[in-house]
């Protein structure tokens, strides 16, 4: 394991522990069984930490979003089910490190603080993947948005993914907060989205023979 990677695990530890303000840039050293200038080395504060921990709790969250979607699309998943496992499998992979910590509604919070523009950069990323995932699955199933496009759909399940978030802080607990995550996601669906109409087709009609008239000559016999 690189000596970054192993910082950042160890780190982990240390914010899931000690919390974000009680915590320390010796103890994440020791943690990673490292000297405190040795770690000095690859981060030059507590801060500059604690961001490359959101960063990579982030970049992971986003290869297993993307992982989720292309798996229960494959399976046969509805639009629904692909948004809700790809939404489900991010904020898995953002909980997980930090679940059972007494502090995690206090690192969520610093990490707004201490992190605002990587938060907002994965922001787009998240709904840039999930624009992509809407127009891929309606091409794919025959689907079409109604009175909107896939960027403005994807926009609206992220702003029901974040006002599931107000009723749950830290998103916790999970299964409660995924759950109602999910009957709002079905909801949208259900109200924007609707199987594209297919074509009639049309029939044939047989072509009536046109009565072709002799013209006669004007020598001919009456």
């Amino acid at each position: 394991m690189r000596p970054r990677d192993r910082i950042l695990d160890a780190a982990v530890l240390v914010f899931r522990r000690q919390g974000f303000r009680r915590s320390s840039i010796e103890q994440a050293a020791e943690a990673a069984g490292l000297t405190r200038q040795a770690l000095y080395h690859h981060f030059k504060s507590k801060e500059a930490l604690f961001r490359a921990v959101i960063e990579r709790l982030h970049e992971h969250a986003l290869a297993a979003e993307i992982a989720a979607g292309e798996a229960t699309e494959k399976a046969g998943g509805g639009l629904a089910d692909i948004l809700i496992a790809e939404i489900t499998a991010r904020i898995g992979r953002l909980i997980a490190p930090l679940e059972g910590s007494p502090h995690i509604e206090e690192l969520f919070s610093e990490h707004l603080l201490q992190a605002r523009d990587i938060y907002q950069k994965y922001a787009a990323r998240y709904a840039a993947q999930l624009a992509a995932t809407i127009e891929r699955v309606c091409r794919k199933q025959r689907l079409v948005l109604k009175d909107m496009t896939a960027p403005d759909f994807a926009r609206c399940v992220e702003m029901a993914f974040n006002g599931t978030k107000s009723a749950y802080p830290a998103m916790q607990p999970a299964d409660a907060f995924l759950r109602d995550f999910g009957v709002m996601v079905r909801t949208l669906v259900a109200g924007a989205v609707s199987p594209a109409a297919k074509k009639a087709a049309g029939k044939t009609q047989p072509r009536k023979p046109v009565a072709r008239q002799t013209a006669r000559k004007s020598g001919d016999r009456r």
